[in-house]
This record gives structure tokens, C-alpha cells and sequence, in this order.
């Protein structure tokens, strides 16, 4: 018996994934000399890195856990097939695949160049605001244990006790800090907890930017988590953006300090950060406008980025060991977060 069959005929019509796909095909297509730079003219074929990339907003948009994960359903996934634009005889590629190709990737800024192209096509559709902007941080939990967070100074073997390879450890009474302490696992991430009466975790922060138009996320970075890393990320972002004078930044109380303040006012932004209770940068020469109130309701539109990149695209933590693996996912989730966005405005 023979049967002839097109994968994109199983998928409905109407399916949002097409206009992602739409998008993101067209936004790769853009990025073809990038990728041909990437790999030798010798040797056998590899796996296009078009796939390699839609293969990671696949599992964003659906919330897969891993790459294991995902080279497995693939063999039995039509949706995934069309997605990939894999016919059915073409075999299912090995996890393997993505970790040796994902420093290749990451030396030519593949992820951020596809973020910066999919901001780019939100702007050129209309969707994005050049006026109003807002921009708040949060934690992104590492892959590595309490357990590995030792001083320098010890001889870095595991504590006498039970628990076979998950030995016990007793640190509670001990003084630790990220000056004399580091995780042996990933010694990039940093102890850090949100705020008073949270508990601290190895973390590693992430930042972004939104425009308050539509929620469009112009802007992503992940750092080291320290006490200012919020504020620096922020003004860095802000620097690679060329925002026109004028332009407002809403942001949380965090960012109410007199330097943070007066370095958005440098770069002729108004800073609509909320007032600290005590003490505030700011005074009724900016709190007294109704863009301020404004900026303060639509700030808050930032929150549904980082709840939907956590809860859906697997951000809450990290899966990978180093600050700029963490990176290279995240851009990928914030452009899938972007693509999701811009699909349903197009079609509204």
C-alpha cells in the first residue's frame, strides 16, 4: 500500500503556528549569509542551523523540557516535522546535535541577531511604540545545587557523611557569601535572593525591555546576579537601543536611586520609575504629569514576559552550566515570546 502524504496537510488552516512560522521562516531567510559563514565548505552535511533554531522555539512554544525530549518526539510528531520543514522520511536528528552546535552558534550571535530581527519586524508592522518604554529584572535559577557552593579555600572534595553521590551538608550557621564562595558546579552563578524574607538561591538575572504599546520585548540580557546588576544591564540596554529624546522608562522601585535617575536624564530619557516610601530621586516636577500614572499601570505589562518565559518557555531555571549558554536561551525564548505576540496582532 502506498500512501501519499504532505505533513502540512494535517495541520488545521487556521493553526497559529503557521504565522509563526511564517515569520520566523522569513526572518532566517534574512540571516542565510550568517549561516553560511558558519560551517566549512568540506566535509559531510550537518544539520542546518535554521533547524537547530526552530527546533529551540519549539521548545519554547510547547514547553518542552529538554533536547532528549524533543529529538524524540520528533520522529513521531507531524507537527513538529512541518514545522521543521522535514518530510517523513527524513530521520530524526540526535540530541547530541544541539549541544555541538551550540557554541558554533553562539560565536556568531545567532540568537541575538534572530531577536534583533524579530524586533524589527514588530516595528515594521506597526506594533511597537518608539515613546514608552519599561524595564524591570528578575531571577533566573541555575543548574547547580546549595550543596556546591563552597569557600575557595577548601579542597573542594565532599564532606564525610551519608548520601552516596548526594553526600549530606550542613551549612546552616555558616557565613557564606558570593566574595568567598563559589559553586563548584557553575561557578558563574552567584547567590542571590529577590528580596527580604525570600530565600537565597544560585541565580543568574535576567533583564529586558519592553515598549508599552503592545508588550513587545525589545531588549533581553542575562548577567551575573548582584545587588546593581538591574540598574547596569538597564542602562546598557538603553545605550544599545538609541531610544529619541524624550522617550519615558517605567521601572520598579528598585530603580529609584539618584544615580540611576540622573543617567536616564543623561541620555534625554524621563526616568517614570514607582517612589520609594522614605526617599525618592524623583519629585512632582515628573510625578504630577498623567504620562507618569500611565507609565506606572503599563510597566506592569513587563511581568507577563517574564511569567510566560518562565511558566511555558522554560526559563525558571537554567538548564545549562554558564552565564552565556543561559544567554543564548533566553534570547531564543524572548523571540518566541515576540513571535507569539506579533502572530496574534497581525491577525487581530
Amino acid at each position: 500500500m502506498l500512501g501519499l502524504m504532505n505533513p502540512s496537510d494535517r495541520i488545521p488552516k487556521d493553526h497559529p503556528l503557521r504565522r509563526i512560522k511564517s515569520l520566523a521562516d522569513e526572518i532566517l531567510r534574512q540571516m542565510g549569509p550568517r549561516f553560511n559563514a558558519m560551517y566549512s565548505k568540506t566535509g559531510r552535511p550537518s544539520i542546518p542551523p535554521e533547524q537547530l533554531l526552530k527546533g529551540s522555539l519549539l521548545m519554547a512554544l510547547y514547553t518542552i523540557r529538554s533536547e532528549r525530549q524533543f529529538c524524540e518526539q520528533l520522529n513521531y510528531n507531524l507537527l513538529y516535522r512541518w514545522f521543521l520543514d522535514m518530510d517523513m522520511l527524513d530521520e530524526a536528528f540526535d540530541p547530541t546535535t544541539f549541544g555541538k552546535n551550540r557554541s558554533r552558534l553562539m560565536t556568531h550571535d545567532a540568537a541575538g541577531r534572530f531577536f534583533e530581527l524579530v524586533v524589527e519586524a514588530a516595528r515594521a508592522a506597526g506594533l511597537t511604540s518608539n515613546e514608552h518604554f519599561s524595564v524591570d529584572g528578575t531571577l533566573i535559577d541555575a543548574a547547580a545545587s546549595l550543596k556546591s557552593f563552597k569557600s575557595r579555600d577548601d579542597d573542594k572534595t565532599d564532606p564525610p557523611g551519608g548520601g552516596g553521590d548526594n553526600p549530606d551538608v550542613d551549612f546552616h550557621g555558616e557565613k557564606r557569601s558570593n566574595e568567598t564562595h563559589e559553586s563548584t558546579t557553575d561557578p558563574e552563578a552567584k547567590l542571590m535572593r529577590k528580596g527580604l524574607g525570600k530565600e537565597a538561591k544560585l541565580s543568574f538575572a535576567g533583564h529586558g525591555i519592553i515598549e508599552n504599546k503592545n508588550g513587545i520585548l525589545v531588549a533581553i540580557e542575562v548577567t551575573h546576579a548582584t545587588g546593581k546588576a538591574e540598574r547596569e544591564a538597564a542602562l546598557a540596554m538603553l545605550d544599545g537601543l538609541n531610544l529619541p529624546t524624550g522617550a519615558t522608562l517605567g521601572a520598579d522601585k528598585g530603580y529609584d536611586t539618584r544615580d540611576f535617575v540622573q543617567a536616564c536624564r543623561d541620555r534625554n530619557l524621563v526616568p517614570h520609575v514607582a517612589q520609594k516610601t522614605k526617599y525618592s530621586a524623583l519629585d512632582e516636577r515628573t510625578t504630577r504629569h498623567e504620562g507618569y500614572r500611565v507609565s506606572q499601570r503599563k510597566r506592569k505589562r513587563i511581568e507577563e514576559v517574564w511569567g510566560w518565559a518562565k511558566v511555558f518557555g522554560g526559563l525558571r531555571r537554567t538548564r545549562f552550566v554558564g552565564l552565556a549558554k543561559t544567554r543564548f536561551t533566553a534570547q531564543l525564548i524572548g523571540a518566541a515570546y515576540n513571535l507569539i505576540r506579533i502572530a496574534r496582532l497581525v491577525a487581530a
